[in-house]
């Protein structure tokens, strides 16, 4: 698992890769802990395009970068997930504290 961070004035986005796992979850936790503690950002993304698995740990990880931004005053998006991610993710209440959007596909048929 690894991930890439960008931030730009008051917004970072937190681009995940490969597998969210119990394994993977604490150093995604720290790189992006780190990451918030230093910039401060109002508003941060954390991007699920390149997820290929996803087990408790990410709803786990949403929950706290949730509870870490609003230290901050500031707000969370969850960002290209697939349509069972985002079933999943609502179904344990995180709609409640981010916007949850879902990964836009490519219709090659048009």
């Amino acid at each position: 698992m690894n991930v890439t961070i960008e931030s730009s004035g008051d917004l970072m986005i937190a681009y995940l890769i490969g597998e969210l796992d119990h394994h993977s979850a604490a150093e995604i936790r720290l790189k992006i802990d780190s990451a918030i503690s230093y910039k401060k950002p109002k508003y941060l993304i954390l991007d699920f395009k390149n997820i290929s698995f996803m087990d408790s740990s990410g709803i786990g990880l949403v929950m706290g970068r949730y509870r870490l931004i609003q230290n901050y005053k500031g707000q969370l998006e969850i960002r290209n997930v697939t349509p069972q991610t985002k079933k999943i993710m609502e179904l344990a209440g995180l709609s409640r504290i981010a916007a949850i959007n879902e990964r836009k596909e490519k219709n090659y048929e048009e």
